[in-house]
């Protein structure tokens, strides 16, 4: 495995685990930190044997958001971080959502904004019920860059995202999980094996199979119905395991 100066890349089994590291300052984002956000996910993206990846934070965050610290005197535009922060994130959201393997954010404590986006840019997010989460772009005279503004109102609602964003208000992974935003979730000392019995419960399945949902949720974001059922109903994908897995029922 490479080593890393602000992320950990741990792989047990078909699971591999990035950890963001950088727990004496939430495991805020910074550029390095992108920068290696996007070569260990771009490595676990060519290897075969990786199956799930599982995205969290070192300490008592996933991560508090964009390190502002980090971008030195550089004069924010717009309301925009920057090329230096935006492309790589987009990168990496990008990368999360598309990739053929399962991702999953468990979200493991506080996580605001950039961090936020993050994490919704995985399939699945697991939530501690301790957790603190907030999209505060608008506190701080911000706009979002990664994703947000898509992915919130497709997680909670038009409503809610418009509340949650407008408000830049703080709520619980326990809301989060009732507003549909995270799939999975408890106390926080039950995440890892709330995330554990997760992975388990697909471990069994078809990895093809998991490829071709990917893409097909993905086009839900970009189709109409009409749209998305042609789509679904054209698709081609290479499933080589049907088979041996209908066998014993033939």
């Amino acid at each position: 495995m490479t080593e890393y100066n602000e992320i950990i890349l741990s792989k047990s089994g078909h699971t591999s685990t990035v950890t963001l590291n950088r727990p004496n300052s939430l495991n805020s984002i910074t550029p390095t930190m992108l920068g290696e956000l996007n070569d260990a996910t771009a490595a676990l993206e060519a290897d075969n044997d990786t199956r799930f990846v599982v995205l969290t934070g070192q300490g008592r965050a996933f991560s508090g958001g964009v390190d502002l610290k980090a971008l030195g005197e550089r004069e924010l535009v717009n309301g925009k971080v920057g090329d230096i922060l935006d492309i790589p994130a987009r990168e990496l959201t990008g990368r999360l959502s598309s990739m053929s393997k399962v991702t999953i954010a468990k979200v493991n404590g506080f996580c605001f904004t950039g961090a936020l986006e993050i994490a919704m840019a995985c399939d699945v997010m697991a939530v501690a019920d301790e957790a603190k989460l907030g999209d505060t772009h608008a506190k701080f005279g911000l706009r979002p860059t990664w994703g947000l503004s898509q992915r919130l109102p497709a997680l909670v609602g038009p409503a809610r995202a418009r509340e949650l964003s407008f408000s830049a208000r703080v709520f619980s992974g326990v809301e989060a999980r009732e507003w549909g935003m995270a799939a999975l979730g408890g106390p926080l000392d039950q995440l890892d094996q709330i995330v554990s019995d997760f992975l388990d419960s697909m471990s069994a399945n078809s990895s093809e199979s998991f490829a071709a949902y990917k893409d097909l949720y993905g086009a839900t974001e970009r189709l109409s119905m009409r749209d998305g059922l042609d789509f679904e109903s054209g698709s081609e994908y290479s499933i080589s395991d049907t088979a041996e897995r209908l066998a014993e029922f033939r």
